[in-house]
């Protein structure tokens, strides 16, 4: 246990902060409790589904939950549990995962009962008793990306057999390539459910569950955000996405703008250029903070921290960075 909070702590960027702890007993003899103090978040990403968030919000959001993933995976760490009430953010769209109640070190390869992992976000292989690796993060992240487009559960079973065929009516069933690796009482009970030929994701995510594409020059598109989703909500795991690409996603990674060169070449006074960017900030500020701007939601009102900052802010001060993420502007 003390390893793995140190390998928790070393990898702190995106996951939620531990201040303190300590017990109110007094002696071994009454010892009960630990009080574990931590960062104080402004509401989990509950809350933050029922808001209306555009491709900015969204994109940024998973990436800082892609980085937190990855950080993990890297110090052998798999959280097991990850679901909107594990994730806590900030106003300014600051994300952290916490609750590591189920988490375990990574070795090759773990088995896990049914009962791990809360159940809508539960991925396939830990549903039919497979093995698994740190890629069931990946699925738990596709569920959760996938809540936040629909603003309900996707897989809202009532068990793990319910649950198992709520994911193979709406993807489809799998190859018999995957079947061979269940175990023979599984496979035999899962050859036996009716075969579904699942939908497109152009069907189960439409347009219109979509916020309008960016304006940016980068245009995030509810396109990109859907090719996002078909390659994390993969039945097979060993077909599905790993951190590392997803992270490299463009709709997670988005290219950056064309550079207008012609800056270079201007010739202004400190006054004039003081009043050109003062004019940009203004612009900026009416676009991103007025009714119907990039800022406002139906829902409610979104976290307010405009475009995704550059990855590398305050990592210094944190002892650790993200991956680099090109700045949405």
């Amino acid at each position: 246990m003390k390893g793995f909070f140190k390998k928790v702590g070393r990898v702190r960027r995106r996951i939620i902060g531990l201040l303190n702890a300590f017990t109110p007993q007094k002696s071994l003899e009454e010892f009960q409790d630990v009080y574990l103090v931590m960062e104080l978040m402004d509401a989990n990403l509950c809350q933050v589904i029922q808001m209306d968030l555009d491709h900015e919000r969204m994109s940024y959001l998973l990436y800082q939950m892609l980085c937190g993933i990855k950080h993990l995976h890297s110090a052998g760490i798999i959280h097991r549990d990850l679901k909107p009430s594990n994730i806590v953010v900030k106003s300014d769209c600051t994300l952290k995962i916490l609750d590591f109640g189920l988490a375990r070190t990574a070795g090759t390869t773990f088995m896990m009962t049914p009962y791990v992992v809360t159940r809508y976000y539960r991925a396939p292989e830990v549903i039919l008793g497979m093995g698994y690796t740190e890629n069931v993060d990946i699925w738990s992240v596709g569920c959760i990306m996938g809540e936040m487009i629909r603003g309900g559960v996707l897989f809202p079973g009532t068990d793990h057999i319910d649950q198992w065929n709520k994911i193979i009516e709406q993807l489809g069933t799998p190859s018999q390539e995957f079947m061979s690796r269940l175990q023979p009482t599984v496979r035999n009970y899962v050859e036996n459910r009716p075969r579904y030929p699942g939908y497109s994701f152009d069907r189960l995510f439409p347009d219109v569950l979509f916020p309008a594409e960016s304006t940016d020059h980068n245009r995030l598109k509810a396109s990109q955000a859907r090719d996002l989703l078909s390659r994390m909500l993969v039945i097979d795991p060993e077909r599905r996405i790993s951190v590392d690409d997803a992270l490299m996603h463009p709709y997670i990674n988005p290219a950056p703008g064309p550079y207008d060169h012609s800056v270079d070449d201007r010739e202004h006074t400190v006054d004039q250029w003081k009043e050109l960017i003062y004019k940009e900030v203004m612009e900026y500020e009416m676009v991103h903070n007025s009714p119907g701007g990039a800022g406002a939601g139906a829902r409610g009102p979104a976290p307010t921290h405009g475009h995704a900052p550059p990855a590398a802010t305050n990592a210094a001060a944190d002892g650790d960075q993200d991956q680099h993420r090109p700045n949405h502007r």
